[in-house]
């Protein structure tokens, strides 16, 4: 099977790449509307495809229903509250997000009740207090002892190394460790966990909850984590199915609590982009975040900030004032540890003077200077967040940048303080940066410059264009970016306003448009798992597929981001990679994604409508009719007429003749005893083998839909 879904993923490359290509309109496109000036004004999509066209941009995808609910209020009504979301009603949504209640907590709380392995070693050092009592006292319990453990394990490789350079004995055997004194020590491996009693966990599983958890919160690290370690599979499953979501966060706490945050942090985000109806806020959340990098596993703290970092600067200003988003950045402990400007000084600052004179008194000391001025976020924050690369700034403007914002720092990072402006770091004198003067005003001179940056003509063009990149083309036309940069300008750099213009425009509704724009790996799972309708309990699979993607959340490791264009996305091993996904997600392969197919409404056959011939009108834009069996309504439905029903379910409308051809040769293919051609399938006379179930032959069809050009481009 493998070998033929690399022949199809080829297919899909070759598709995808033509279709991608500017100026080349998708297949599936409607035809080109009459219009009386065709090179002035592009020909425009109509009818529901104009509202596929808007939900495959605006949202993660469409939903089953979204199409008729759409028509029903009209595409503008719907754009319109999209551009409000306060006002939507997300109640559902706020239920599901409530099995993570960890990603309410402020970073400092984050950091005391879920500590970081840096907290961990602050406690160890006497740095930082031990809980007294409780169940936090038992996660820090655990991971001192976990990490107590590995300092001595550090410990002894470094007391073997001295020994054995010393004695200058090449005879030891692999794997044998010696103590600094010389005597040989048993070595890690012979070292045994203690074994689980099965009786103790029959016992645990038979608990309540809260007795079960507080039962494992006294056990001694070694114990719990060869009990964890014993519970696999459905037992795993038992031990956490029943437990309130306060419950399953200490349980994972003592087990390593860093990963509770992690894992929730990216929990929450893929069941907003599945599960959200404000659809817009949530896409240019995913577009800011991207935007404005941060990545998650920059330092011990990263994760912790991030929480927060999504949460109160990214999501409530995604569809607001540029300035405000941008000076929320500045300001974001995440930003500045992320870019470094957090340990940034300034050459003549009293801290940097004060380091000189220490310097100067005892040359000898072993205490750490200052790290000097840093440029990383100045220039970052030029050539990535406003002016664009080619801004019209010079590299005299990113020092003298950098020499405003010293003194932003972060108070108390490893404890999860917050934004701290400190003027004994910070840079005295003029500064003057794209040829304006900032006179020494401490923190407020970064606030001037932020703004400088965010009202200026380079950045509103280079936003306008980034945001056309993202939502119409690969290469945006000048005119549609032009005229959204003149509203940023004339709006304050209103996001909303400049996306009303795009809505607004005629090039975004060009055929050519259509289809034109391959979806990332986060697109192309978030959509799937909206399309097929999943009900989401474990996020999990998701996860692993985007990083299998080579796109994992809050993975991009350089401030650029990843890229929105089709040529980083598109190659035969990449798609593999979707239509392996496509096939375990509509074949319920994963834990905790599951989708019900038979529920689905199936079409009423009857023995009077001829069968679809796929052969024929090969060169026809035009929707095929409905397909219907000629056998008694009693029988189970046809693979062609499966297929046809779960086009309109997965991609809101059809696809070309040459994919469903495909899609019915693979189906053919990977089913047992199935003909190997779609030609042979449609052929009445054929002697037909016994049919798949219902179930599963809508799951393969839904896989291969899934990872069609049509659904893999938005």
């Amino acid at each position: 099977m493998k070998h033929l879904q690399g022949l199809w993923a080829a297919s899909l490359c070759a598709s995808l790449v033509v279709s991608s290509t500017p100026g080349m309109a998708a297949p599936s496109a409607a035809p080109p509307a009459k219009t009386a000036n065709r090179s002035a004004y592009p020909a425009q999509i109509e009818g529901d495809e104009r509202i596929l066209h808007a939900l495959n941009r605006f949202t993660f995808g469409p939903r089953p229903g979204d199409l008729e609910a759409v028509r029903r209020m009209s595409l503008d009504t719907w754009f319109e509250e999209q551009l409000h979301p306060a006002n939507i009603n997300d109640t559902a949504l706020q239920v599901r997000l409530a099995e993570y209640p960890a990603m309410t907590w402020s970073p400092e709380d984050l950091l005391y009740r879920l500590p970081s392995k840096a907290v961990i070693r602050q406690v160890i050092d006497g740095k930082a207090p031990m809980p007294q009592q409780g169940a936090l006292y038992a996660v820090y319990e655990n991971e001192v002892t976990r990490l107590s453990a590995k300092r001595q394990e550090k410990e002894q490789k470094a007391a073997v190394a001295t020994v054995v350079k010393t004695a200058g004995d090449s005879k030891i055997a692999d794997g044998q460790q010696i103590s600094a004194s010389g005597t040989q020590m048993e070595s890690p491996a012979e070292v045994k966990a203690p074994e689980t009693d099965p009786n103790l966990v029959s016992a645990l599983l038979a608990l309540p909850p809260r007795d079960r958890v507080l039962r494992m919160t006294r056990m001694p690290q070694p114990q719990y984590d060869s009990l964890i370690k014993s519970i696999k599979g459905p037992q795993r499953q038992l031990l956490m199915s029943d437990l309130s979501p306060d419950l399953r966060e200490t349980l994972g706490a003592l087990e390593n609590p860093e990963r509770v945050v992690v894992e929730e942090l990216m929990a929450q985000r893929l069941i907003r982009d599945v599960y959200s109806n404000a659809q817009l806020q949530e896409v240019m959340t995913d577009f800011w975040m991207n935007h404005f990098n941060v990545f998650l596993r920059k330092n011990e703290a990263t994760p912790y900030y991030l929480v927060s970092y999504e949460r109160d600067v990214i999501r409530p200003h995604a569809l607001g004032k540029f300035e405000d988003l941008l000076q929320a950045t500045a300001h974001s402990p995440a930003m500045l540890i992320y870019l470094d400007n957090m340990q940034s000084i300034g050459p003549d600052s009293m801290a940097a003077e004060r380091a000189k004179i220490a310097a100067a008194r005892d040359p000898d000391t072993k205490k750490k200077a200052p790290e000097g001025l840093n440029e990383n976020y100045a220039r970052e924050l030029m050539e990535l967040h406003t002016l664009g690369v080619n801004g019209g700034y010079s590299q005299q403007d990113v020092i003298q940048a950098a020499r405003i914002l010293t003194g932003w720092t972060v108070e108390r990072p490893q404890r999860g303080g917050g934004f701290q402006f400190d003027p004994r770091r910070h840079e005295p004198g003029t500064k003057k940066v794209l040829g304006k003067k900032f006179k020494e005003q401490g923190e407020r001179e970064g606030r001037e410059l932020l703004h400088m940056l965010a009202t200026h003509p380079s950045t509103a063009r280079f936003i306008s264009r980034k945001l056309a990149v993202r939502f119409v083309s690969d290469d945006p036309p000048q005119e549609l970016v032009d005229r959204m940069a003149k509203t940023f300008l004339s709006s304050n750099g209103d996001i909303a306003a400049v996306l009303k213009t795009m809505f607004r425009s005629p090039e975004f509704w060009s055929t050519e448009t259509y289809r034109a724009k391959v979806k990332t790996p986060l697109e192309s799972v978030v959509s799937a798992t909206r399309a097929t309708n999943s009900n989401l309990t474990n996020v999990q699979p998701l996860v692993a597929a985007l990083r299998e993607m080579g796109m994992p959340l809050y993975g991009c490791i350089p401030p650029t981001g990843y890229k929105w264009d089709a040529a980083d996305w598109v190659s035969t091993g990449a798609l593999v990679n979707r239509m392996n996904f496509a096939l375990s997600l509509a074949a319920n392969r994963f834990n905790g994604v599951t989708t019900t197919w038979t529920s689905q409404e199936t079409p009423t056959l009857t023995a009077k409508q001829p069968a679809l011939n796929l052969l024929a009108n090969l060169d026809s834009d035009a929707a095929p009719p409905p397909v219907q069996a000629t056998t008694p309504a009693s029988l189970q439905p046809t693979p062609q007429s499966e297929e046809t029903r779960l086009e309109s379910l997965l991609i809101g409308g059809s696809v070309s003749d040459s994919t469903r051809i495909a899609v019915l040769e693979q189906f053919a293919q990977q089913s047992q005893g199935m003909p190997a051609t779609a030609p042979a399938m449609l052929n009445q006379k054929q002697t037909r083998p016994a049919p798949l179930p219902i179930e599963k032959q809508d799951q393969l069809l839904a896989g291969l839909l899934l990872g069609s050009p049509e659904f893999q481009r938005r």
